[in-house]
Order: C-alpha cells, then sequence, then structure tokens
C-alpha cells in the first residue's frame, strides 16, 4: 500500500496489522496536521481490505497525545477541507466517528498520558489497552473554563455511564490506568514491560481471524448513532470557548508555558495554578 508522506504519523503494515505511532514533538499536541492526517490515514486504510487491525501508540513514552494544541485556532484553514466532508459533526468528533466506523478493529496502546483530546482518542477506539504503572488519563478541559469538544461527552456516557462521566468531565482529574479500566474508559491495564507484547499479540491474533469474521461481528456490534449528541456538545463547546472565562484561562496557560514536557506531565496541579492566579 502507498501512503502519503506524513509529518505526525509513522505508518507500518505487516501481517494485516497497520501499526500508527503518533509523533508530534514536544509532547504529541493533537494539532490541525495531525488531524488532517488522521482523518487522511483513516480514509485510505477504510479501502484497504489486507488491513484487518489498527493498533495506535505514540513516539513518546511520556505522552500518548497531550491534548489538542493550544495554537489550534491559529490554523483553522488548514482543517476547512476536511471539515467540509463532516457536516454532521465537528472536525474533531470527526477523529472519533471515523475511529467508531472504522472497518478494521481500532486498538490503542496506551504507555504514557492523554488528556483531554488525547483521552476522547483513546475512548473512541474499539479497544483500549493501558500500561499500569506509566499511563494516565483524564478529561482536562473544565480547568480551561470549556467541556470536551471532540466527543467525550457521548463517549464517556455510554463507556462509563451518566454518573461517571459527569465526575470525569467536572472534576478534571487524572485516572491511573487501574482506575480507567474499573471505570470501564479503558478495557484493562497490563504491566508496562508486557504491554507491547500483548497488543500485539492481540492485534495478530484478531487479524488471524480474517476479514470477513471481522466485518461480522462489528456488523452486529455496531457503534450507537450519536451524532444528534456530538452536536449538542459542540454548541456548548462553542459557547464556552468563546467566553470570557475560557479566554482568559487559555491566555493564563499560555503565557505560563502551557504545552511544554515540564507543565504537561503535572497538567491539572499546572492549570489550576493559572485559575487561582487570575
Amino acid at each position: 500500500m502507498n501512503l502519503p508522506g506524513y509529518t505526525t504519523l509513522r505508518v507500518t503494515i505487516s501481517a494485516g496489522v497497520a501499526q500508527v505511532v503518533l509523533d508530534n514533538p514536544p509532547v504529541n499536541a493533537l494539532s490541525a496536521t495531525m488531524m488532517v492526517e488522521l482523518h487522511d490515514l483513516l480514509g485510505l486504510l477504510r479501502e484497504e481490505t489486507a488491513v484487518r487491525v489498527i493498533v495506535f501508540s505514540s513516539a513518546d513514552e511520556e505522552f500518548f497525545l497531550a491534548h489538542v494544541d493550544m495554537h489550534i485556532f491559529e490554523h483553522m484553514d488548514e482543517l476547512r477541507d476536511v471539515a467540509a466532508k463532516f457536516p454532521d459533526v465537528n472536525v474533531h468528533q470527526g477523529i472519533g466517528e471515523l475511529l467508531r466506523h472504522q472497518p478494521q478493529v481500532t486498538i490503542v496502546k496506551l504507555a504514557g498520558l492523554a488528556r483531554a483530546g488525547g483521552a476522547e482518542f483513546v475512548i473512541a477506539a474499539d479497544m483500549a489497552f493501558a500500561a499500569k504503572e506509566t499511563a494516565g488519563i483524564g478529561q482536562t478541559e473544565a480547568l480551561l473554563g470549556i467541556i470536551p469538544g471532540g466527543g467525550a461527552t457521548q463517549y464517556l456516557g455510554e463507556r462509563v455511564g451518566r454518573n461517571r462521566a459527569l465526575e470525569l468531565v467536572l472534576a478534571a482529574d487524572l485516572l491511573d490506568a487501574d482506575t480507567a479500566a474499573a471505570y470501564g474508559w479503558i478495557n484493562r491495564a497490563v504491566p508496562a514491560a508486557e504491554l507491547d507484547t500483548f497488543v500485539d499479540t492481540l492485534a495478530e491474533n484478531i487479524a488471524a481471524v480474517g476479514p470477513e469474521l471481522i466485518a461480522q461481528a462489528k456488523r452486529v456490534l455496531p457503534p450507537s448513532d450519536l451524532t444528534a449528541g456530538l452536536r449538542e456538545e459542540h454548541d456548548a463547546w462553542s459557547t464556552l470557548v468563546n467566553g470570557e472565562e475560557s479566554a482568559k484561562l487559555m491566555a493564563g496557560a499560555l503565557a505560563n508555558g502551557i504545552q511544554t514536557p515540564q507543565t504537561e506531565r503535572d497538567l491539572e496541579h499546572f492549570l489550576r495554578g493559572v485559575a487561582a492566579d487570575l
């Protein structure tokens, strides 16, 4: 299969499994370029019948996907063409919907941290497995005065239940792998030293059952139609992100050095400090 020369994705295909490494230093932020490239790659793989499983991992052992790039609004022109293809959802939600409706089985290998838009990517995949000792996942948007805008309100409500979804969205705490598994956010927590072998073996075993069985399994276990809820989420997110409080929090976060490895390691503490200083 001939793939374009992506700048934020590294893709290899073998024995029916596409390995996709997310690579956007310094903290693997979900940038406009990565969004476009993910849309493109998932679209191309939809038509590739030889690929039966897609595994997503990170080039950075600390960060799977930190969150959406804080400078995303400066690059909206890059997203215009993609946005035109998704009239029912926004571009960010479109990534989640592609993952949920992909004909291949999609699996996340979570060794490091995934917050906000990164956490939404994790939950949109068919399966996710996380390293017990090093992984963490959280919806931190509330600390910037907004709600999730990439599908989390709908995906979490369906996956973990309304009570836990409200906790995760409003408390904005980072969950360890064991707690995330207990909540149902991920499939299970695996010892870090075993994560690669576990996920790669699972992917190879699924790929080996063949495309017809995978297609039938996905047909009888389809993703729910969450379009109406995603529209509500986008409207609520848009109202908040254009508000005065969010503007102050985002400006303060940028001024104090968000999106560096130092601040991202304990992002919740950092953002609460920004809010306290305003």
